[in-house]
């Protein structure tokens, strides 16, 4: 399987740079997969394409400002005319870190830098008089290891007081407020993404209690959405493309709601493709043949594909992704048929939706 396979035409201005006003009037393209029809909605019309029963699983990850911008403080030396080392001098460069994920050992981050030549072993990043790392160690794939003097969560303190919001690359304006890049669901004891689950991004207070009123159940997992959301496919090889690994957890209130819904033979509809990575991924991991979840925490790195089978998601909620992305890849195999896929995509191009995390929706059954 190629790539290439998973390219398509879009124009630029179809790159929503902001969410519509209110967020669950974007448009929504509701496809039926085993009939391979298209409907055009809104979003609010989802009301009507839900049964009583369903159960909607979303990623409550909430954002925070990962991104960082500071000056590397490196020691260098005064030499005089006999060339002879004098009094140490303290060059400041301006520096960019972007904070990726905490690791096991406290205040030890991955980030990225840039520029990421400058930095090196032993080197100070400071952000303000009260925020600063030390660089640790420069890895060959361009991931850099950090290290802080406080716990992973004063460091997102901090940078929610000091840094900027990790919008994508192809938003050309950030934010005025965090909650604009943000999910109305987004949980506070949930903090650690540096993406927002974007498909969450159409649901308002209002249309949440339309749901619920028609009988709607819901459930939360929780996924820190990591850069690798925007990473390209670089191998013309699909096969030879290397998932990164993302932290999830399912609480066993949750896993017992799933098991419930599935045992009664009711609708699992995903939202987003976070939380389809979550809960096929954990399938996957625990040997999910009884139908049965139990709690999990941990990482996982599937890479979902063409061909991959399905366990626990009935229909999913997503937005229109980048071409020759994961997640493009993701929906034609939850799609079943790629061509259908793209289809789906040129007429999405030709009606004129919106594309990638500010733009519209689809439904696919």
């Amino acid at each position: 399987m190629k790539t290439s396979e998973f390219d398509y035409n879009l124009p630029t201005d179809l790159i929503a740079q902001k969410s519509i006003e209110p967020r669950d009037h974007s448009r929504c393209m509701v496809v039926d997969k085993k009939e391979q029809s298209i409907e055009h909605k809104h979003f609010y019309d989802i009301v009507d394409f839900l049964k009583v029963g369903d159960l909607l699983v979303w990623n409550n990850s909430k954002v925070f400002k990962a991104r960082l911008f500071g000056r590397l403080e490196s020691t260098d030396y005064d030499i005089n005319k006999d060339g002879v080392p004098d009094k140490p001098l303290l060059k400041q460069q301006e520096i960019e870190i972007f904070l990726v994920r905490p690791m096991e050992n406290d205040g030890v981050w991955k980030v990225l830098g840039k520029p990421g030549r400058r930095l090196k072993p032993g080197m100070n990043v400071r952000f303000a008089e009260d925020f600063y790392c030390t660089v640790m160690v420069k890895e060959p794939s361009g991931d850099i290891l950090v290290e802080f003097p406080d716990d992973a969560e004063i460091v997102r303190a901090k940078a929610n007081k000091y840094g900027r919001i990790p919008v994508p690359p192809y938003v050309k304006d950030e934010p005025n407020q965090l909650e604009m890049y943000q999910t109305v669901y987004a949980d506070e004891n949930s903090e650690g993404s540096v993406a927002a689950p974007t498909a969450g991004f159409h649901f308002t207070s209002e249309i949440i209690e339309k749901l619920k009123t028609k009988g709607i159940e819901f459930s939360d997992v929780t996924l820190h959405v990591g850069l690798g959301t925007f990473l390209p496919v670089k191998s013309e090889n699909v096969d030879d493309h290397t998932m990164h690994s993302e932290w999830v957890e399912l609480t066993q209130e949750n896993a017992d709601k799933i098991n419930k819904a599935k045992q009664e033979g009711r609708r699992v509809i995903s939202v987003g493709t976070t939380t389809t990575r979550t809960l096929e991924g954990i399938a996957m991991l625990k040997n999910y043949e009884d139908n049965k979840f139990e709690a999990f925490k941990g990482d996982i790195n599937l890479f979902i594909k063409p061909g991959f089978q399905f366990q626990v998601i009935d229909a999913m909620i997503t937005n229109f992704h980048l071409p020759k992305s994961t997640l493009l890849m993701l929906v034609g195999a939850f799609v079943g048929d790629k061509d259908f896929m793209l289809k789906c995509y040129e007429t999405a191009v030709a009606e004129r939706y919106r594309f990638f995390s500010f733009g519209d929706a689809m439904f696919i059954f």
